[in-house]
């Protein structure tokens, strides 16, 4: 594990910047028992990130502030980024990893432009075609990684075993105590279902298993995504989005529907007062903001997406995820576990 951690930020990007992003830096200052291990590199207008620092009090020996000019729009096209957002906020946050003055970048800006920059300026990691786009989901188990988030919308059979190879790393990287247990997400649970190009990533997961980067579980249908049996999750990038969609909205009527059958009326409301304990916890297992941080995986250096709308909690718990993907040692897992896939090959 690194002594000092280094996380670039661009502290422009997404709504309500820099102030969400100072004060969820903020957050974790309180947080952190070992906050003077991390340092932190801060990309934006100089003076704006300054007036929010003295705001929240936050002490300036851990961070250092690099002023730039231009900022990545949210209306940007991956297109026209390449040209017009060189040394922007986004655009040098990524670049302090090419320096090798940061271990990982964060940003809450365009995720398209983002995915562009940071494939440009990073490069794909060798033994991989296709990067992924990783998230942390719920489950009653605890938390699963579930990839490939829309990245790649056609995938083969290699890119979902070099998926299955990578969101092992990341696993394992933020739960060190846990096992990995990759599934494939599928129409069914049996051997015989499914496409050519998922059958043959399952024999070819079954095979690479043996080396004992994670366990395979075989197939896992949408209806079994939450259980937690299966802590990784792969897809391609179409089917995975899908899910993600599906997810996010069931969620959602869930808690509307809740809320408003609790609300309805002078006797629902006065239930409240019974129930209120087993409610907040039932809120703060689907709080999205405790899963805020999408992973680009397949890069030589690791980039978090923070959501853009997210509050400053949500992005608290970005700049968290970096912080642990690095004391995780991802890129060494990474590059572990898909050597495995080249001695198969």
């Amino acid at each position: 594990m690194k002594n000092k951690i280094t996380i670039a930020i661009d502290a422009m990007g997404g709504e309500n910047a820099p102030d969400k992003t100072i004060l969820g830096l903020s957050i974790f200052y309180k947080r952190e028992k070992n906050v003077n291990k991390t340092f932190f590199l801060l990309y934006g207008n100089e003076e704006l990130i300054l007036k929010k620092i003295h705001k929240y009090k936050l002490p300036l020996n851990n961070i250092k502030i690099f002023n730039t000019e231009t900022v990545v729009s949210d209306e940007e096209t991956p297109l026209t980024a390449v040209k017009s957002s060189k040394n922007s906020s986004m655009w040098n946050s990524i670049q302090s990893q090419i320096s090798h003055e940061a271990d990982i970048s964060l940003s809450a800006g365009n995720t398209g432009v983002l995915f562009v920059i940071s494939r440009m300026l990073l490069k794909t990691i060798d033994q991989v075609s296709k990067p992924a786009l990783a998230g942390l989901w719920p489950s009653k188990k605890g938390t699963s990684v579930v990839l490939d988030l829309g990245a790649n919308i056609e995938c083969d059979e290699n890119n979902l075993v070099d998926f299955s190879e990578m969101g092992s790393a990341l696993y394992r990287s933020l739960f060190p105590e846990n096992t990995p247990n990759v599934a494939l997400l599928n129409i069914g649970s049996e051997e015989i279902k499914g496409t050519e190009i998922i059958k043959k990533a399952y024999t070819k997961l079954k095979d690479i298993s043996s080396y004992g980067d994670f366990k395979f579980n075989g197939y896992i249908e949408g209806n079994k995504l939450l259980e937690g049996d299966s802590n990784v999750i792969v897809a391609d990038g179409f089917t995975g989005n899908i899910a993600l969609k599906t997810a996010e909205g069931t969620a959602k009527f869930i808690t509307d529907s809740l809320k408003e059958s609790l609300t309805e009326n002078i006797f629902s409301k006065f239930s409240l007062l019974f129930s209120y304990f087993s409610l907040k916890k039932f809120k703060n297992k689907l709080d999205p903001r405790k899963y805020n941080g999408a992973i680009f995986l397949g890069l030589k250096g690791p980039v978090v997406k923070s959501h853009g709308s997210t509050d400053a909690i949500g992005f608290y718990h970005s700049i968290d995820l970096c912080n642990r993907i690095v004391k995780g040692d991802l890129m060494n897992k990474i590059k572990n576990n898909l050597s495995h896939i080249d001695v198969k090959k």
